[in-house]
């Protein structure tokens, strides 16, 4: 079964340090809780996203089982929108639409993650007992990062 997170976020901050913040894969870190393990494997020798763009990572989601992740950057539009899609990793499907829209108070920042989990019916009892409060964790530890950040 397919299932949409969404979140959005206003930040104080204009269109330009937003986007160079949002689109390095080397800041998914700063913005992503400890316990989850994660790391960037791929060297990157500017921080310019592009459509066709592979990330490696490592992140631990549960139990502190360390997994290998990899996104491909799908989709560009400058300074408004981008889309990482998970090639390989622990989900059947992950699709994450971030989107910036400028506004007089600096950037309305949206998240749209459209995720699925391998083995059905058991992926689906996985999902409510421990995948789906792990993700509002996650988003709701980035909120009060880039609270502070932006």
């Amino acid at each position: 079964m397919k299932h949409t997170l969404f979140r959005e976020q206003q930040l104080n901050c204009d269109i330009e340090t937003a986007w160079k913040f949002f689109s390095s894969a080397n800041n998914l870190s700063e913005i992503t809780p400890k316990d989850m393990g994660f790391v960037v494997l791929t060297e990157m020798e500017d921080d310019e996203i592009f459509e066709g763009m592979l990330i490696d990572y490592y992140v631990s989601p549960l139990f502190g089982i360390k997994m290998k992740w990899q996104t491909e950057i799908t989709h560009v539009d400058f300074q408004k929108s981008f889309i990482d899609f998970q090639k390989k990793g622990p989900y059947k499907l992950w699709n994450h639409y971030h989107e910036f829209i400028s506004n007089e108070e600096g950037v309305l920042m949206k998240d749209t993650i459209d995720y699925e989990l391998p083995m059905g019916f058991l992926g689906e009892i996985v999902h409510n007992l421990f995948v789906k409060k792990k993700l509002e964790y996650i988003f709701d530890y980035r909120f009060r990062i880039l609270s502070k950040l932006f």
